[in-house]
């Protein structure tokens, strides 16, 4: 079980590495909403970092609901995705960054997405990290796996 947890870890680390974007799911009253969000994931999963605009839809979304989904795939659009893709779904709740862990959060996030660091200093984007409670991984097309967070 410890190995399993090992490798899932590993398969997740390198999949953050590789991939840059990701689809946020949040809740517009009463229907799903999906938005494309650059991301960046803390060294020990346990959180997910991306930042918006205060105006969007997305941060009118979280302000109301903040439980969310992200998914994060390495798919190529090809039939081998069947055999070689990994999907993950990553469930939790974002909450705006606002206190002494910003800037540091945003170090960590403008690492990986260094071309938006004007983006990310304007007034009006906000920082948000995403707790993360579970991740479901799918494998092979449909082997799936479950990683809890522990808090």
């Amino acid at each position: 079980m410890l190995e399993d947890k090992l490798q899932l870890t590993k398969l997740l680390k390198e999949l953050f590495r590789s991939q840059l974007f990701a689809a946020l799911a949040t809740q517009q009253l009463t229907r799903p909403y999906n938005n494309l969000i650059a991301f960046a994931a803390a060294e020990d999963l346990k959180s997910i970092l991306f930042v918006t605009r205060r105006e969007t839809s997305k941060y009118a979304n979280l302000l109301s609901n903040n439980n969310v989904s992200v998914l994060i795939d390495n798919r190529s659009n090809r039939d081998s995705d069947l055999r070689n893709a990994v999907a993950v779904t990553a469930v939790g709740s974002a909450e705006e960054v606002k206190d002494n862990r910003k800037e540091s959060l945003l170090q960590l996030y403008l690492v990986k997405h260094h071309n938006l660091t004007k983006f990310t200093n304007s007034p009006g984007s906000a920082l948000f990290m995403i707790k993360v409670k579970r991740y479901y991984v799918v494998r092979n097309f449909q082997e799936v796996m479950e990683l809890k967070m522990e808090s």
